[in-house]
């Protein structure tokens, strides 16, 4: 029987479904990213504006921020640029517009970094304490180690992101399982193009601007009852 060939190798393929899967020991199931307040106050309250939310979060913060800088620490990484690397772990962590964001993106950098160092990948254990560790640059990291095209890579990273915040959804609203499920279906649907756009940002165009993100992730930080971690 013939069989159609993946783009990019079987091994590389499983490790990037290994870096997107809710399995990943990172703890990023702990965060709803201003999700939860925004619930509390009405902003998101059903299947509706769950999408409303997602699909405005990858369009306007992911792709113009998040993405763009994905790519150049894949490149520094493949490059072996440290210093670019620095720079843009800089970069990054002063992109985060709450004490919250920065903080998960900390959390979640140093989680991946503590994990690859465990799988004996030389290079990640400076990150295990590294200030501006973030999620971004050690999922660059591992791509550029497992040899997965910075593409695909892109692709996993916004679905590990888009997975946990439909998670967060259905416990938060809440949703079932199949409200969850065509939530994951819309986003696919914009998920390539968000990448496509995300990775042709020039340097100087890279930057987010979601006022409502910034405004809930500093709400959580001191709303009274929560189940997501700041």
């Amino acid at each position: 029987m013939n069989m159609t060939s993946p783009p990019f190798g079987h091994r590389s393929l499983l490790h990037l479904m290994r870096l997107a899967s809710p399995t990943l020991p990172v703890g990023a199931y702990a965060y709803s990213q201003g999700l939860e307040w925004a619930v509390d106050q009405g902003w998101v309250c059903d299947e509706e504006s769950a999408a409303d939310w997602t699909q405005g979060l990858l369009t306007h913060t992911l792709c113009r921020l998040d993405v763009p800088v994905l790519a150049r620490f894949y490149t520094a990484w493949r490059r072996q640029d440290t210093l670019v690397v620095e720079y843009w772990s800089t970069f990054l962590h002063a992109s985060r517009e709450s004490a919250e964001l920065q903080c998960e993106d900390q959390q979640l950098g140093m989680a991946l970094a503590r994990l690859l160092s465990e799988l004996e990948i030389p290079g990640a254990s400076v990150w295990m304490t590294h200030p501006e560790a973030s999620f971004a640059n050690l999922f660059a990291f591992a791509a550029v180690r497992w040899t997965i095209p910075l593409p695909e890579t892109a692709i996993g990273y916004l679905w590990a992101w888009v997975e946990n915040q439909t998670t967060a959804a259905m416990k938060l609203i809440p949703l079932g399982q199949s409200a969850g499920q065509r939530l994951l279906s819309r986003a696919t649907e914009i998920i390539p193009e968000v990448v496509q756009q995300g990775l042709q940002i020039a340097n100087d165009e890279i930057g987010a601007f979601a006022p409502g993100l910034a405004l809930a992730s500093t709400r959580h930080e001191t709303q009274y009852s929560r189940l997501f971690r700041s």
